[in-house]
């Protein structure tokens, strides 16, 4: 596999859905564009990486950004709202996956970005009105994620950090692993199967049955 692909993790819109619950084929549209009564759609980004063999593949920033655009529909913002604020922000930032940030907030009618301004108090900028808007910071919309120091998602517990389960880009090209042992969770369900019980299973592979 390509040393591009080191740390960044890999996910076919399949395995994305598994993930997040979202349906692979709507993954799929955002990241390829898709086409509805006789109009095409763009992608509302570009995926991190192109393997230039046809499919459309997500890296770790892409499978958060997935999960940013789905809250804020859900919230009701249209994906033409989010496709124009993507590249706004895109701008403003100088970065390419701007929705997976701490940054990012929404209150169900717009999208805001918070900055921090000179005087030490928070602003929100509107990027569907170009505005600042004074207000109290917004929920944040990205749960159970580990950020870096410059903002971006670094590592992501999907059932909650109790659930002992991550994803990192950077350990087993970002598949769900047991977060101490780094035994993918794939095989560890499997053990289950395969040896009739949960502790027979933790038996096997050494983990504890938490």
């Amino acid at each position: 596999m390509s040393a591009a692909l080191i740390g960044v993790g890999l996910y076919t819109p399949a395995q994305a859905a598994r993930l997040t619950g979202i349906g692979a084929g709507k993954i799929a549209r955002w990241l390829r564009g898709h086409e509805a009564g006789g109009v095409f759609y763009e992608a509302l980004w570009q995926p991190q990486i192109d393997l230039e063999d046809g499919h459309v593949y997500l890296c770790f920033r892409d499978l958060m950004e997935t999960r940013v655009v789905d809250a804020f529909i859900r919230h009701g913002i249209s994906a033409r709202s989010i496709r124009r604020a993507i590249r706004i922000a895109q701008d403003l930032l100088g970065i390419d996956h701007p929705l997976s940030t701490r940054r990012f907030r929404t209150d169900g009618r717009t999208i805001f970005i918070d900055v921090c301004n000179e005087d030490g108090t928070t602003s929100l900028i509107d990027l569907l009105r170009s505005q600042y808007a004074f207000r109290q910071i917004i929920e944040p919309s990205l749960k159970n994620i580990e950020f870096d120091s410059m903002g971006a998602p670094a590592r992501w517990w999907p059932l909650g950090r109790e659930s002992r389960i991550l994803v990192d880009p950077g350990r087993s090209f970002g598949r769900p692993i047991e977060a101490v042992s780094g035994i993918p969770a794939e095989l560890l369900a499997n053990a289950i199967e395969a040896e009739g019980s949960v502790e027979a299973a933790a038996r096997a592979w050494d983990v504890p049955i938490a």
